[in-house]
């Protein structure tokens, strides 16, 4: 964190009190009927809100919402989402039709010290996905400083991540100083050994992910589908299990690049198999070696597990993305929710410093009753990836900018 401002720099630097803080936070959060689903997001923004209105700042919140794709529409206004961020923050929050503009200028003169303010969506304007540098201007023209709180957006150069810090003094939010100092302990500086875990169904999306981490980590777990195309590169019959034949010759060379980085990958030695993807499917439990024909491998076996608990055993530092097996239909999510909890355990202890992400990574921690207990599951999708491959991310980067 040592290059990114931070809202105790910001504090030490000016007086909050009367001061207009642009605040770009990830309000793009799921709604059923009207109502917000899942507010995780809201949850994790909150409190870089209340700490500068309760020091007397006018906080003014950006934010996209959907794909509105440079114009507006009623379905993807902010409205609704900021009246949910109310119940957040303690205090009615106010709403702007518009993010630029006479009515987002008015809206923001119209404010008193140590009140919230949302203005619409971001991406009602073209401006926004294109970084264009008026439209990022127009957005800084309602603020004296700029605070980034939006990891999760932070892979994207758009007008309100990247473009606006040409205009303000910028700062990292508690979310976002949260997030980075989680991350450059996971990979940037770690406690060695450092134990990945990447899962998921095909190779194809993770190929910049695992040339990465080979170069980066002691051991590398290779679960889920994405296993079998390591399995059947070397010769193994994976029988009907998901797997990518034209994908061979680039997990040979993953494989290549470990052994040359002296990164050990852990493939599964045993497996769970069955005859069809369904819940209460009947199963067993076979080697590597002996898969039938007409079975197909959906989770990892015992014996995997034990070796896998021994590499937490030792491991300092446990980087988790993506499930071990096809964890959303029991009972092929033992493996994935039993290798989690011993990972959430061991942190809850304080032996292990453990920091997750990705979608099915957080569904899965989250129904294996572990994620309270991992040291940082991040929110970020994307933004969480790419950073895992290595990628340079525009808003972070931005932040770093004299």
């Amino acid at each position: 964190m040592a290059d990114h401002k931070t809202l105790d720099d910001l504090a030490a630097a000016v007086g909050l009190k009367g001061l207009r803080v642009l605040v770009r936070a990830d309000l793009n959060v799921p709604m059923q009927d009207g109502k917000v689903s899942d507010a995780t997001r809201i949850e994790r923004v909150a409190p870089t809100l209340k700490e500068l209105a309760s020091q007397g700042a006018r906080v003014i919140v950006l934010s996209h919402f959907g794909r509105p794709k440079g114009k507006p529409e009623a379905k993807y206004s902010l409205k609704p989402v900021a009246e949910a961020l109310g119940a957040y923050v303690g205090v009615k929050v106010g709403f702007a039709e518009d993010c630029v503009g006479e009515k987002a200028a008015n809206a923001c003169d119209g404010m008193a010290p140590g009140t919230i303010l949302v203005l619409e969506n971001t991406r009602f304007h073209e401006g926004e996905e294109n970084n264009d540098p008026d439209f990022a201007k127009a957005l800084a023209e309602n603020g004296n400083v700029y605070v980034n709180d939006a990891f999760s957006c932070a892979h994207r150069a758009h007008a309100s991540t990247e473009g606006i810090t040409y205009f303000l003094p910028s700062y990292a939010g508690r979310a976002m100083e949260a997030e980075l100092t989680a991350l450059d302990a996971a990979l940037g500086n770690p406690k060695r050994p450092v134990v990945a875990i990447v899962g998921g169904a095909k190779v194809s999306t993770k190929i910049s992910l695992l040339g990465n981490l080979v170069k980066k980590v002691d051991a590398l777990v290779i679960g889920g589908g994405m296993a079998n195309t390591f399995l059947a590169a070397q010769g193994k019959k994976v029988g009907k299990s998901l797997c990518e034949p034209d994908l061979f010759d680039t997990a040979r060379h993953i494989l290549a690049n470990a052994r040359g980085a002296k990164c050990d990958i852990v493939l599964p030695t045993d497996v769970v198999v069955a005859r069809e993807l369904k819940a209460g499917a009947k199963t067993k439990v076979t080697t590597v070696d002996e898969v039938p024909e007409d079975e197909m491998i959906l989770d990892v076996g015992p014996d995997t597990l034990a070796h896998l608990a021994g590499r937490f055993e030792t491991a300092n530092t446990v980087v988790w993305n993506g499930p071990l097996g096809a964890f959303e239909v029991p009972p092929f999510d033992r493996g994935t929710t039993e290798a989690a909890r011993i990972v959430a355990m061991r942190s809850k202890q304080g032996e292990l410093v453990s920091v997750a992400g990705g979608g099915d990574t957080v569904a899965a921690l989250n129904e294996a009753g572990a994620a309270d207990d991992f040291t940082y599951v991040s929110a970020a999708g994307g933004a969480f990836l790419e950073w895992m491959e290595g990628v340079e991310l525009p808003g972070v980067a931005a932040l770093s900018r004299k």
